[in-house]
């Protein structure tokens, strides 16, 4: 089997949110399962050509702008690494220049040109690997189904290649508000593709082309997968789903096992395993000093580590973290992330307010939130929706219990602990409310008074599997699932031609 994974990210060259280490991981877990899988990202700026060994592969390539204007020359180079191929499209204008992988006016044309730039890539004469499918993630990429069902559809090289389209996070559908669009330039996804230099190309909804025309869709995790069919999470989009359902599915992110390991994590203080809990302590008070807060490893620590969105229910945290943190004194809270200002304003003033138990860095930052899992009590994941979230997965791995509201990929991951049952990996409450929230920290802090209990709960989150190979095994099956899909078509289509003869 063979698999180009088209993505505008992969750690370590470009990473921005969670699909950058997706692609990165998926990649290497699928080549373990004996797919030859290849990965087509763009060669942004950032990207240090002192630092990365790259080929040229293809020079001069002529990318098709549509409506007479002259075509777009871009190069494809290609680093190897871990026995995978990740090629890489390379235009001045539109990607070297650019600062940011994402945040640009014409961030349409530039992923347009990426989708465009994948097809013209693979059809070239000069390439002779022809994948069996195409894995397309969220709506940068979402015109690669269409293009391939349209302008592609007679081409000998690629008239049998199939596609995946993973919905990461249904919310972004492109450079506009998706929830107030006019009547005038409402999308119905099925027109042509507009040419690259027309106003109408900033218009369109590659999200719901990317639905409409994958042979397969699918979502980061089972329940987002069901919740996205409702009003509620469907973005506008669930009727559509709705009619799609049965080429929709969900598969669980994951996370590297390897990378994510307290025993030999070289980022720790104190390295540690389940077995051995007591000497965790000492990544507390590191987390303590490196925040300027007084240390003392019997102090609870509250944490939140992502990105500071609206998204991730934070609205809810400002309006019951100060009782918390007075009621409960001498309870810390330490916040890490960059975002949204309102709440970066928020956070910084809370530090100032309660210097000896607030610590913040309202900046990203890629180190920090290891030592924060290995170092913290209790992360919070109160979010509004969720399509699957890893900070949940990691932080268990370190034995950092989340705290989570019952939504997509959090649900799927995080069990409601019970004291009398006995089982569970963390808190979880269903209404997204601020005083289903405080009900659970509240429940989180009076469990860790109890701490043979609390000893039992972190040793039962931290044996919890969410490795990347059982994902991959997944999507073995939903490739094999897109390639029979897309065979049966081909021969329907070869049976109602031959009787029309």
């Amino acid at each position: 089997m063979k698999v180009l994974i088209v993505a505008t990210e992969q750690t370590p060259y470009s990473t921005v949110g969670g699909l950058g280490r997706v692609t990165y991981f998926l990649s290497r877990e699928l080549k373990k399962a004996g797919v030859d899988v290849r990965v087509f990202i763009p060669k942004y700026g950032k990207i240090d050509d002192k630092k990365w060994s790259f080929e040229t592969v293809l020079e001069g390539l002529q990318i098709p702008t549509q409506n007479g204007f002259n075509n777009l020359t871009c190069n494809v180079k290609k680093i190897v690494e871990d026995d995978i191929v990740t090629y890489f499209l390379e235009n001045q204008e539109y990607f070297e220049l650019r600062a940011n992988e994402y945040g640009y006016a014409d961030d349409p044309q530039r992923f347009a040109l990426l989708c465009r730039g994948a097809l013209e890539f693979l059809r070239h004469p000069s390439n002779d690997w022809i994948p069996d499918v195409i894995h397309t993630n969220d709506w940068q990429t979402g015109l690669v189904p269409q293009m391939l069902s349209t302008f592609y559809r007679d081409d000998q090289k690629l008239k049998n290649v199939t596609t995946l389209f993973t919905i990461h996070n249904l919310f972004y559908q492109g450079m506009y508000d998706h929830r107030f669009v006019s009547d005038l330039d409402y999308d119905d996804g099925k027109s042509d593709i507009p040419g690259f230099y027309e106003p109408r190309l900033s218009k369109i909804n590659m999200m719901r082309r990317g639905i409409m025309f994958a042979d397969i869709v699918n979502t980061v995790s089972p329940t987002y997968a069901s919740e996205i069919l409702t009003e509620e999470y469907g973005e506008g989009l669930h009727r559509l789903l709705q009619e799609v359902r049965t080429k929709l599915f969900g598969i669980l992110n994951g996370i590297d096992y390897k990378e994510f390991n307290p025993e030999t994590d070289k980022l720790l203080i104190q390295n540690y395993t389940k077995e051995y809990l007591e000497v965790r302590k000492k990544n507390k008070v590191a987390l303590q000093k490196e925040f300027q807060l007084p240390e003392d490893d019997e102090i609870p620590i509250i944490s939140i580590s992502n990105r500071l969105d609206k998204q991730k229910g934070l609205d809810l945290v400002v309006q019951i973290i100060e009782p918390i943190l007075e009621e409960y004194a001498p309870v810390q809270f330490i916040v890490n992330g960059g975002g949204d200002n309102t709440f970066r304003e928020f956070f910084s003033k809370l530090a100032k307010k309660h210097p000896y138990q607030v610590g913040a860095n309202l900046n990203p930052n890629f180190t920090l939130p290891r030592h924060i899992f290995s170092g913290a009590d209790i992360i919070l994941l109160p979010s509004k929706f969720e399509p699957c979230g890893m900070t949940q997965m990691e932080a268990m791995r370190y034995g950092c219990i989340p705290l989570v509201r019952r939504t997509g990929g959090l649900a799927d991951t995080v069990v409601d602990y019970d004291p009398m049952g006995d089982e569970g990996t963390g808190f979880v409450f269903s209404n997204y409310d601020s005083y289903a929230l405080f009900g659970s920290i509240v429940r989180a802090l009076e469990t860790y008074k109890h701490q043979d209990d609390w000893k039992v709960l972190v040793k039962r989150a931290m044996e919890q599997d969410f490795s990347w190979t059982k994902s991959a095994e997944e999507y073995v099956k939903l490739y094999t699932r897109a390639i029979e899909l897309r065979k049966q078509t081909f021969e329907s289509k070869s049976h109602v031609w031959h009787n029309r003869i």
